[in-house]
């Protein structure tokens, strides 16, 4: 085996590491916002990573530029961290860990058919199926979520938290026109400093009278955020997608739902009724059976 070529063995960890610690998020974002308002978390999140990045920056492998690639930095940066990270701090507030986790399985197939729509990359049939029963999925999740005293408002929630993943989309679309002369650590560095910038507004607004008042678990989890899930999360995804299939890599975030409803119930002691137990299965089913298999489509394409 080459030098510098990992076993297959220690690229499925790193999959595996980096799913675990997007599942875990969720809880982690729900914990710290025990402790500070929504936009305070989000930028609290974004400037501990830029500070941990920035003794970095100048390892990183300067990019390719070319002329109006200033665009689609634009476009990526604006999806992701601002607008997806804008909605998903709210919706947090209104839905639990583990529904918020399960709505995130719909993310590859959106990326799906936006690559579709705007890099005229052809949808599989089993594409288009999975994304027809994905949805009604969260349909069935969304109604059948009680309001409780960590779901104050699931329907809104999940809506907003919907939204959240259509942005990731968005943004994952015109990274992918950018990782060919950028590399993907500019990037992941280039999104936490406009986090830093653009959430820190919105949390002067929240107000800093409370952060004495913040629990322990509070600071705990922006750090846990900021470090672990910003950028090692990435950092190991990264690291697996650069030396295997993007498609065999991106088949993995389907384990999120599972570690999202696990860590809710495990740390935050949510429940799950039957109902949302039988769309969880519904939506990662339908993911699992657009992602795997072969296609007439795809043999043909």
């Amino acid at each position: 085996m080459p030098r510098g070529h990992p076993h297959r063995l220690v690229l499925a960890l790193y999959l595996l590491g980096a799913n675990a610690l997007w599942g875990t998020s969720f809880v982690a974002t729900k914990i710290a916002l025990s402790g500070f308002p929504p936009m305070t978390v989000m930028w609290m999140r974004w400037m501990v990573a830029t500070l941990v990045f920035l003794p970095f920056w100048r390892r990183v492998p300067r990019p390719q530029y070319r002329r109006g690639d200033w665009k689609l930095l634009l476009l990526a940066a604006a999806f992701i961290p601002c607008l997806y990270y804008l909605l998903e701090g709210y919706a947090l507030r209104y839905t639990t860990s583990g529904q918020a986790g399960v709505i995130s399985a719909v993310y590859p197939l959106l990326v799906g058919v936006g690559a579709w729509i705007f890099l005229k990359e052809r949808l599989s049939r089993r594409g288009a199926v999975g994304i027809v029963v994905s949805l009604a999925g969260v349909v069935l999740l969304t109604l059948s979520g009680p309001v409780q005293e960590t779901a104050s408002n699931p329907v809104l929630g999940n809506l907003l938290e919907f939204l959240a993943m259509l942005s990731g989309a968005g943004s994952a679309l015109a990274i992918k026109r950018l990782s060919v002369r950028y590399s993907a650590w500019f990037l992941t560095g280039m999104q936490a400093a406009v986090g830093c910038v653009f959430f820190l507004p919105f949390a002067l607004a929240s107000g800093s009278g409370a952060w004495t008042e913040a629990p322990l678990s509070a600071w705990a989890s922006v750090l846990y955020l900021g470090t672990l899930v910003s950028l090692g999360s990435w950092g190991l995804y990264n690291s697996a997608l650069v030396r295997m299939p993007a498609n065999k890599a991106a088949l993995t975030v389907n384990l999120i739902p599972g570690i999202a409803l696990l860590a809710g119930w495990a740390l935050r002691g949510e429940t799950i009724s039957l109902a949302q137990l039988g769309a969880c299965v519904l939506i990662v089913a339908a993911v699992v059976y657009a992602e795997t298999g072969k296609d007439e489509s795809t043999r043909n394409g």
